[in-house]
């Protein structure tokens, strides 16, 4: 039996590659339109393909974390979403992206519900809130992603040997800190996942996390092509790198944020700093207003998923295994539904526009909050 701070730092790698992988394809969104010759619409056609993949994978990922200890899923999408990286990298037409993203996704659909099951058990051993620190581990895993990709971008090195030599390095390390992460984690009880009416409690955590995630994955996946096409800038990732820098700042500080003024009042701040992130880069669309906007916006989505996991894990009906799966049901569908909406809106009107759709996203999550924590009193 392994100590909790051996299962910690064990997890902790897994949240820092998940972010290291996940950086490492976005950033290189820009590299795969004008290998693929794609314009907004198609791209937003081929990101469809990541949503559909991920509702696909809701029964495959419910029955796997009532079934097993969550580490052995957590393994098995580690090691696919990593091969699936590769294929990313040597796709050579639409149709291959598409078949490479749906395995992506799907396995991103499993090893994010293993890993928040593992947190969430791992953070009711400890006495103080853990959660936010791993989740900044996932962006600092995306920073790095995100350098790296900028530091190969400027070298002329292509995309095909950086993603494979990811996969590569993410397969060794996830298989040597498997022994080592949290056991015996399977829930015997709440693991009934039922159809029907949405248990209120479940359904406003779930539509946080989705508005969360909407501003999350779009910035995820349309910073770069922001500071390429409206901002003007050659080194396009510098609107991904801070946006990722300043969440990851703000998620290790978040548990004390939450501690010091309460979880309602936390998410009334992270919408006001996405809204007025996302205003600021819209009507000043130079390089620095628009990092400034876009390091708002990084510390307003920072703390919300966290914390939303965190509740979703003190569900008095569901297992803390059944309850995150529903909510990162949510939080996936919003992650990668997101990115589609903006290429169809900034195909159809212009990409400013387009970015609009995240100030209301960050603004939705005030309304909501407020339902939850009155349900709650």
């Amino acid at each position: 039996m392994h100590s909790i701070t051996t299962n910690r730092l064990s997890l902790s790698l897994f949240f820092l590659l998940s972010g290291f992988n996940f950086a490492s394809w976005a950033s290189r969104i820009p590299t795969i339109v004008s290998k693929l010759q794609l314009n907004e619409a198609e791209l937003g056609s081929i990101l469809l393909t990541m949503p559909v993949s991920s509702l696909i994978g809701l029964p495959l990922s419910s029955w796997l974390v009532t079934r097993f200890d969550s580490r052995y899923p957590l393994i098995v999408a580690m090691v696919l979403n990593a091969a699936s990286l590769s294929l990313i990298g040597i796709a050579a037409t639409p149709f291959a992206l598409v078949v490479a993203l749906f395995l992506f996704s799907l396995s991103m659909r499993v090893f994010n519900i293993a890993i928040n099951t593992q947190a969430i058990t791992l953070q009711k051993l400890y006495d103080r809130k853990i959660n936010g620190a791993f989740h900044g581990l996932w962006s600092t895993g995306g920073i790095v992603g995100v350098g790296v990709t900028t530091l190969l971008v400027s070298l002329g090195i292509s995309i095909v040997p950086h993603l494979v030599a990811v996969s590569i390095i993410t397969t060794l390390l996830v298989l040597g800190a498997f022994p080592y992460l949290l056991r015996n984690d399977r829930s015997t009880t709440g693991n009934k996942l039922t159809f029907g009416k949405p248990d209120p409690y479940i359904l406003y955590l779930g539509l946080l996390v989705f508005f969360a995630a909407v501003c999350e994955g779009g910035m995820f996946d349309w910073s770069g092509i922001y500071f390429q096409q409206v901002v003007g800038e050659e080194v396009f990732t510098a609107g991904y790198l801070i946006f990722m820098s300043f969440m990851a700042l703000s998620r290790f500080v978040s548990d004390r944020v939450i501690e010091q003024i309460g979880m309602e009042k936390t998410y009334v701040l992270s919408a006001s700093l996405i809204f007025s992130g996302i205003a600021l880069a819209i009507l000043f669309p130079s390089f620095w207003p628009a990092m400034v906007g876009f390091s708002l916006v990084g510390f307003g989505t920072a703390s919300v998923i966290p914390m939303t996991y965190t509740l979703a894990g003190a569900s008095k009906k569901y297992s803390p295994g059944i309850a995150i799966s529903m909510i990162v049901t949510f939080g996936i569908v919003g992650m990668l539904m997101g990115p589609p909406l903006i290429g169809y809106l900034a195909h159809a009107f212009n990409l400013k526009f387009a970015f609009v759709t995240f100030a209301l996203a960050g603004a939705m999550l005030i309304p909501i909050s407020r339902k939850f924590f009155r349900l709650e009193r």
